[in-house]
């Protein structure tokens, strides 16, 4: 069914990223901001999303960023940091600041009411909220985004990312840095398009971390970006995502691959934590939930689309992964995109 994509752009494609709402925020002398979770900021930011991820950029000075239970991540200017698990974390000047109280109800109502771009000022003990700094007043700005993304059925890659996903300014492409600041300045300016800039931007920003994250791994990484590594392993998975719906078995798998059937299991469950062929029954319910979505077809005719020779069966299958039968699930999805947007 998607032969011609690699398994990465297979799943980034599947998955619906969309991005949504950048905040610039611009800091000078000593300054701490605790920013919320995904689960707490991600229903106003992006209404319907399963999972949001927060993304900063420093466009101008360096920071720290830090979670509960990891140590402080040291930013420098043109950096990202990406918080793939959704988890709350604090952005300051230094490590061990006691973060400054700001007016989270309403900078979420701003959300709320669709405002996009919205600058918040950290500077002597305060953070204000609908103001900004000019630029060079400021010793720090910071432009912060976010990306939405289905954890349901399955979602292989958010997983096996790091709490805190770096992304230093050396080695990034030069399209990143530009491409944030004008969708930022785009969107103070409230031009035409301005919400379908932002979405792609953040979209792209999220898939370039994504690959370089990739690229970046050691060749004994282990999780599914590292299974991807893997010469076996990989060749395995892109076979499964190459034609879900043909009848695999791990004979078969292991014969394509040139490697024997336990051989092949060992490696794939050492590498992924799935074994082969459950792997690949939860490919199958991501690709169904996919083309129910965003097809038209009957939840027989998506059975048979994703290799299961009766509807009754892949129902069973469908309702075990996501707690809903196929039909209940496509009419609450249907709702979900039924429903007012941000403008």
């Amino acid at each position: 069914m998607n032969a011609h994509l690699d398994p990465l752009s297979d799943v980034l494609r599947s998955v619906r990223l969309r991005g949504s709402v950048f905040f610039h925020m611009s800091c000078r002398d000593d300054w701490s901001v605790q920013a919320p979770g995904g689960r707490t900021i991600g229903p106003a930011v992006i209404p319907g999303a399963e999972h949001v991820i927060e993304y900063h950029m420093f466009v101008k000075g360096g920071g720290w960023v830090g979670v509960d239970g990891e140590p402080p991540l040291r930013m420098q200017e043109g950096d990202i940091v990406m918080l793939p698990h959704g988890d709350a974390h604090v952005v300051s000047s230094m490590p061990g600041l006691k973060p400054i109280e700001k007016d989270n109800d309403g900078m979420l109502g701003r959300v709320l009411e669709g405002e996009r771009a919205i600058p918040i000022t950290c500077s002597g003990g305060a953070c204000l909220v609908g103001s900004g700094l000019p630029r060079e007043q400021a010793s720090t700005v910071v432009v912060c985004g976010f990306i939405a993304c289905d954890v349901t059925p399955f979602n292989p890659l958010v997983n096996t990312l790091p709490r805190l996903l770096h992304l230093p300014a050396v080695g990034m492409d030069a399209w990143v840095a530009p491409m944030l600041e004008h969708a930022a300045a785009e969107t103070k300016a409230r031009r035409a398009g301005s919400a379908a800039l932002l979405q792609r931007v953040s979209e792209m920003v999220f898939v370039d971390g994504a690959r370089r994250y990739l690229d970046a791994l050691p060749a004994e990484a282990q999780g599914w970006l590292g299974a991807l590594r893997d010469r076996q392993v990989g060749r395995a998975i892109t076979l499964m995502h190459g034609d879900p719906a043909e009848p695999w078995t791990l004979e078969e798998l292991g014969r394509r691959v040139g490697l024997s059937r336990s051989a092949l299991h060992d490696r794939f469950v050492l590498l992924t934590g799935f074994a082969p062929m459950q792997y690949l029954a939860n490919w199958r319910m991501q690709c169904g939930a996919r083309l129910l979505r965003e097809g038209h077809g009957s939840v027989a005719t998506v059975a048979l689309d994703v290799g299961y020779d009766s509807e009754a069966a892949f129902s069973r299958a469908f309702k075990r992964a996501t707690g809903l039968p196929p039909a209940t699930w496509r009419r609450a999805q249907d709702r979900v995109l039924a429903a007012p947007q941000p403008t």
